[in-house]
């Protein structure tokens, strides 16, 4: 058995010892013109990998999760919010469930502990957090629950908060406010940019979404069993190890700035803002958890597109395509008669109308299609539209198997599918704790 695996059963906190000095893996690159400043004694002697399989464990023991790349991805998570000056983006962690009593507040009461300077709440005001977090040298480490208050369908008045959760996620945003001195109004611009985990039932705007490290929470199984969590009893624990974690970010604050990792094929543009961060902390450990960031990564991607919900237009250019199969012009009457015939399909209801020729082409114009005279081969010339006035937006909206090209190529180019905890981890528990504890859900 490892020593992560002994770790993994026990939670220990005990002091870690390694390598003198952190170092980057090679599968990242550095700017070498920049000096790192050199670590402390204290932080020479921590081992990365060591300290994120301690920390790994410890919130295992308390917290059923879906998977073990969401074990891997909350784990990696709480050490980026140690490492806040090093970001340019900071990804949200949205742990969401359909039903409450899933985990999703033990999710960030035990996170609550880990990271730094927490900020617990399910109810502060917009301007209490703004001015908590426009404070940059004490910046707060954002923990909303009950966030479906803010976000959900029948959230009303919280649009300032919406506005900073949206905007923190970059470095250098802020929102100007005002305020009254001596009888004059004073405009002041105000610091969003901080780390934000976020619980709630449901969905999040599509906004937040894709920003989001999504830990989606489930009810326990009979067979399922974490370990209670006891505040008053876990917190010195944690704090050894969050005290432990504070040293060893610091020694490689400076390494974290520059750092370039190398992300798979399919980690980029936004997926690339969210990820990045947590596969720099991930190169800076070491050991086993550059490939498992990486795993984590490329399934979190794969999940997020299999379960991604198109827009209308997005709908719509998908089952013109279908309609259209192999023919090269169709006429209106004929494309809304074969979109019609989907009785499970949005057409036959929008708004309280079928989709018909002018709402059709209202939706295409925003895609710059429009409808002709088409001539058929029985020689009349009908309204309709063709193929060919499709393919720039077929080409640009629906990759050709989108979701299938995205597991294939992340799987055959970067060779990382299986993640190494899960490997490594295959005797555990379901949940990572104690088979003979009593159930605890929380949340």
């Amino acid at each position: 058995m490892t020593e992560m695996d002994v770790n993994e059963g026990t939670g220990a906190v005990t002091a870690a010892t390694g390598p003198k000095v952190a170092t980057a893996p090679s599968r990242a690159t550095s700017d070498s013109s920049n000096e790192h400043s050199p670590p402390d004694d204290k932080a020479g002697d921590i081992d990365g990998a060591n300290l994120l399989d301690r920390i790994h464990a410890f919130l295992g023991r308390f917290i059923c999760y879906p998977s073990a790349h969401a074990h891997v991805s909350h784990a990696l998570w709480v050490v980026h919010a140690h490492l806040m000056d090093a970001w340019f983006t900071t990804p949200r962690l949205a742990v969401l469930s359909p039903e409450p009593g899933s985990g999703k507040s033990r999710v960030l009461e035990v996170t609550a502990l880990m990271v730094p300077n927490a900020l617990l709440s399910s109810n502060a005001s917009a301007a209490y957090i703004l001015r908590r977090v426009a404070d940059q040298e004490n910046r707060p480490t954002i923990l909303y629950d009950e966030i479906d208050t803010i976000f959900g369908p029948t959230a009303r008045g919280n649009e300032e908060l919406r506005g900073m959760f949206n905007a923190g996620y970059r470095r250098g945003a802020s929102v100007g406010r005002c305020y009254v001195d001596r009888g004059k109004v004073v405009p002041e611009e105000l610091a969003t940019f901080a780390a934000l985990a976020m619980g709630g039932l449901g969905h999040l705007p599509g906004t937040i979404m894709s920003r989001s490290i999504i830990i989606r929470m489930r009810k326990r199984t009979n067979g399922e069993r974490v370990e209670p969590f006891q505040p008053r009893l876990h917190e010195s624990q944690a704090d050894g190890l969050r005290d432990e974690l504070a040293t060893w970010a610091a020694s490689v604050a400076s390494a974290a700035e520059v750092l370039q990792p190398i992300l798979p094929d399919c980690i980029a543009d936004r997926n690339a803002d969210v990820w990045g961060p947590l596969i720099t902390v991930a190169d800076l450990a070491g050991g086993i958890w550059p490939d498992a960031a990486r795993s984590a990564a490329i399934h979190a991607v794969a999940s997020t597109k299999a379960n991604e919900r198109p827009s209308l237009g997005v709908q719509l250019l998908a089952e013109i395509r279908a309609c259209f199969g192999d023919a090269d012009r169709m006429t209106t009457a004929d494309l809304l008669d074969k979109l019609l015939e989907d009785d499970e399909a949005p057409w036959g209801d929008l708004r309280g109308r079928k989709l018909d020729a002018r709402k059709l082409a209202e939706m295409l114009r925003e895609y710059g299609i429009r409808s002709s005279s088409i001539r058929m081969p029985s020689g009349q010339t009908p309204k309709g539209y063709k193929r060919d006035a499709f393919h720039e937006a077929w080409r640009c909206y629906l990759p050709v198997s989108q979701s299938d090209a995205t597991d294939a190529t992340c799987a055959t180019d970067n060779k990382v599918s299986e993640n190494p905890i899960v490997r490594d981890k295959a005797a555990l528990s379901p949940c990572g704790g104690y088979e003979d504890d009593a159930a605890d859900s929380g949340g």
